[in-house]
């Protein structure tokens, strides 16, 4: 076992759920959450919460604020891991990593994902400038300060430009709401 496994993933390689509970008693692996271990001795990436999210919720994207930190836009640690799922998609019972579920249409959650490895796990993550769009679809939900945070990081750190971000404002719906921030931001440039 490498990273983060689900019982279910165990069981298809061989692995008795007795044999987890042993291993378990024997300090050899660490339940994370119902049905989700790691080994005791392997190593935590700084994304941690990430991968046991996303092997929590296998159809969750990474979005929102967890997304502005994977991508180093925010100093924000977020508290809880927000994920995109679809509109009719399962939402999973909190656990031991806390999960905010946002639940997007199938086109924009299909939209600009990333796909990155953490600690042997694939996980989804929405690119860059959509989850600068997204924060100030859902500025309401996480705050107008950390998309302007977001925006402005971005743009300092030459990771997209104004005219790729005023086009996916666009796409997304929330070019009036972005378009002052990005003239202020753009204006001195």
């Amino acid at each position: 076992m490498r990273g983060i496994a689900r019982l279910v993933e165990l069981r298809d390689a061989g692995v008795t759920a007795a044999t987890m509970s042993r291993m378990e008693r024997h300090g050899e692996v660490r339940r994370l959450a119902r049905g989700l271990y790691q080994l005791s001795d392997a190593p935590l990436d700084p994304n941690h919460s990430l991968a046991e999210a996303a092997k929590r919720v296998p159809k969750g994207v990474v979005c929102l604020v967890s997304a502005l930190a994977f991508h180093g836009l925010t100093d924000q640690l977020p508290k809880q891991v927000w994920l995109a799922i679809g509109q009719k998609d399962w939402a999973p019972k909190s656990d031991s990593t806390p999960v905010r579920i946002v639940r997007f249409t199938e086109t924009l959650l299909n939209e600009s994902v990333e796909t990155h490895v953490v600690e042997g796990v694939p996980i989804k993550v929405f690119g860059i400038v959509k989850t600068i769009a997204d924060c100030f679809r859902y500025r309401n939900k996480i705050g107008l300060s950390a998309a302007i945070e977001g925006l402005q990081e971005a743009l300092r750190q030459r990771k997209a430009t104004p005219g790729e971000i005023a086009r996916q404002a666009e796409h997304g719906g929330v070019t009036t709401v972005i378009r002052p921030y990005l003239e202020a931001l753009t204006a001195n440039g």
